[in-house]
């Protein structure tokens, strides 16, 4: 009778890497994020090709859902890594719904992109989930722009306009009339827009940092040296090497995490009362990261889809 400790005892095989074929979803080629991914999966013997995502059709088709591009129908991915930029995240959440229902690994899926896309449903997920952001406030009529305001405990104030509007814009008001006078020339515009407290302990710096999976891979800190005298906002940006603390890893895990992304930036600030989270991006760019946290973001990108991919290529079809 066979032992089972003879199974102990069997050498264990790393798994095969395999050349994968990797689909960029973007409308930015020139981007220096994107060529650090070409050149890092070009190194693993990888094949990488941009796509651009306006220029996607789709044929939902039951057994047979295909995405179409100049004329044809696009080959398998193995993965796809979808850069969807706030202004197309409806028709982008479509292509990439489509490439998830033909069995093509996603690094960051249709749902997480549209949620992180959307200041507004990012900051009311963040809020559920208990993380720490500055003060958020959100109303639609004119009527309310004074209690709007003061949900906010007072000037400054910072008003952004959200991505569904004509354009993205962030105005820091001084006083409450600048708050209100601001506020209504948005709304009499029919513009959406989210009043936040202005937090001014954090004495114009911030952290932005870089996660993958499960793990913080960079880090960096913006120290501002000179702010515009009329807006108020950064013109002059140092960049340095951040070192995280153990809650703040943790932190900015979990808010990558409750809006259901895998790859992401989370931008945050220190204040006296711990960190505030500012914004989670579903297109992060890492060039700067890089460069200055003296990290291979663009290899561990490859790596973390390498471990992820199917390892059989594409799913089974089903039957009817």
């Amino acid at each position: 009778q066979l032992s089972y400790e003879l199974y102990g005892k069997f050498s264990k095989k790393k798994p095969v890497k395999r050349a994968l074929r990797i689909a960029i979803l973007t409308e930015v080629e020139n981007d220096p994020s994107i060529k650090r991914l070409i050149d890092e999966a070009e190194l693993n013997n990888h094949v990488v090709e941009l796509i651009n995502t306006k220029r996607c059709y789709l044929n939902i088709e039951s057994h047979n859902p295909e995405v179409h591009y100049d004329g044809k129908p696009l080959p398998f991915y193995d993965a796809i890594i979808p850069r969807i930029d706030p202004a197309l995240t409806f028709y982008g959440m479509a292509v990439v719904r489509q490439f998830e229902a033909m069995g093509t690994y996603c690094l960051n899926n249709a749902n997480s992109i549209g949620v992180s896309n959307d200041e507004l449903a990012a900051h009311q997920v963040l809020a559920r989930f208990r993380i720490p952001m500055p003060t958020t406030a959100f109303a639609d009529s004119p009527k309310d722009t004074k209690s709007l305001l003061n949900l906010i405990g007072g000037s400054p104030t910072v008003l952004k306009l959200l991505p569904d509007s004509q354009e993205q814009d962030i105005i820091i008001a001084h006083t409450k009339q600048a708050a209100e006078e601001a506020a209504n020339a948005f709304q009499s515009l029919d513009a959406h827009f989210i009043v936040q407290e202005c937090i001014q302990d954090a004495d114009g710096t911030s952290i932005r940092c870089f996660i993958v999976g499960k793990r913080v891979v960079g880090a960096i800190i913006k120290i501002s040296r000179a702010i515009d005298k009329e807006t108020r906002l950064p013109v002059k940006v140092k960049l340095k090497k951040a070192i995280l603390t153990p809650q703040e890893k943790s932190t900015v895990i979990k808010s990558v995490k409750a809006l259901g992304l895998t790859t992401a930036t989370v931008n945050f600030i220190r204040t006296e009362k711990g960190l505030k989270v500012l914004d989670v991006s579903s297109i992060p760019d890492f060039e700067k990261i890089e460069k200055f946290a003296k990290k291979n973001i663009a290899q561990k990108i490859i790596n973390y889809i390498e471990k992820n991919a199917r390892p059989a290529g594409r799913t089974k079809k089903r039957t009817p």
